[in-house]
């Protein structure tokens, strides 16, 4: 049994409609949600850079019983201690629906600060220290460190019941084996079948005994044409792969390197079709392949009918459940205490 999550975007689409759609996949029989966590949007057309952490407690609260994840990069724009207060205090107050997911980061959201973009090596190591510190904070720890990173004499004082899991976030087979090591569970985005089956296996041989998530780039519309037109006016900026994704440092640069991107291209990275049987077995093979959760994104920015049709004609074709609730394993605060 897996779990079907609706993604929010915050790159698309304005926090408040967000929130709308989001109220309303809940309604629509999705049991999960996330969200993206972006400074710049990855095009001009997109146009949209909403704060994630903002929108994540009005969503939490808005919503009955969704668990919510962010996928968050730590060590740049966000200082580490400064997101562990965020994850305690969403923690706190809505114990058991809340999970971060870490990466390393992109430079188009965090060159704002100004500081040198470092190489994938040193973000890699940078994002290992934070999840220490961010764990030990979780902990009820006071955290002092000086290295890639540095925090001076930092404490908690809210602290959750139970930790919320930390999901390493992954997109190759070495990271996959790299998060194993230390994250609660893995995300990683919808890839050729081969490819995620070589992720899932890594995380699985390197020891990682958690849960498996994925988020999917879908695009569906009336006609074959209106989803096609659709996926390549909102998400042809998406289909550069590493190290081009991860170096590109604005919407406008994006936007330059896919200007001569066609629609086969995108079809390489987002599920395009006016079927919704055809989306419903798309879906069901990510389950097969061994995924706990799937979440959806749209690659549209308007969601309503989206939401309408997959939660009438899709959730229904599969073998959706609930999600258990969500703890980081044995690392709680009261475990700590005791």
């Amino acid at each position: 049994m897996t779990v079907y999550g609706f993604h929010a975007s915050h790159e698309q689409v304005p926090p408040g409609d967000l929130l709308t759609a989001v109220v309303h996949a809940e309604e629509a029989g999705f049991t999960a949600a996330m969200c993206s966590d972006h400074f710049s949007p990855w095009s001009a057309r997109q146009g949209e850079s909403g704060f994630a952490w903002s929108w994540l407690g009005a969503a939490l609260q808005a919503t009955g019983r969704l668990p919510f994840g962010v996928v968050n990069a730590p060590g740049q724009r966000y200082h580490p201690a400064v997101i562990a207060q965020a994850i305690g205090s969403l923690g706190a107050m809505f114990p058991g629906r809340f999970w971060a997911a870490l990466g390393s980061g992109e430079a188009s959201n965090e060159h704002i600060t100004g500081d040198r973009w470092p190489r994938k090596d040193l973000r890699n190591a940078r994002l290992r220290e934070c999840v220490d510190i961010i764990r030990a904070l979780l902990r009820g720890e006071e955290v002092s460190h000086d290295g890639l990173v540095t925090v001076d004499r930092a404490k908690l004082w809210t602290l959750p019941r139970s930790v919320p899991p930390l999901f390493g976030a992954a997109c190759s087979e070495a990271t996959a084996g790299w998060c194993a090591e230390w994250a609660d569970g893995l995300i990683t985005v919808n890839a050729p079948h081969g490819q995620l089956r070589r992720i899932v296996d890594a995380y699985r041989s390197a020891g990682g005994s958690g849960p498996l998530y994925l988020q999917t780039h879908l695009s569906w519309a009336p006609s074959e044409d209106e989803a096609r037109a659709l996926a390549h006016d909102q998400w042809r900026t998406n289909v550069h792969g590493p190290p081009a994704s991860w170096d590109l440092d604005t919407a406008e640069l994006f936007d330059v390197v896919s200007e001569h991107v066609g629609d086969e291209q995108v079809a390489r990275s987002v599920r395009v079709s006016a079927d919704l049987g055809q989306h419903a077995a798309w879906l069901q093979e990510y389950a097969d392949l061994g995924f706990d959760a799937v979440m959806l994104h749209h690659v549209g920015q308007e969601q309503d009918a989206f939401i309408d049709a997959f939660g009438a004609k899709v959730l229904p074709r599969l073998d959706v459940t609930e999600p258990p609730p969500a703890a980081a394993g044995t690392n709680s605060a009261e475990e700590v205490a005791r």
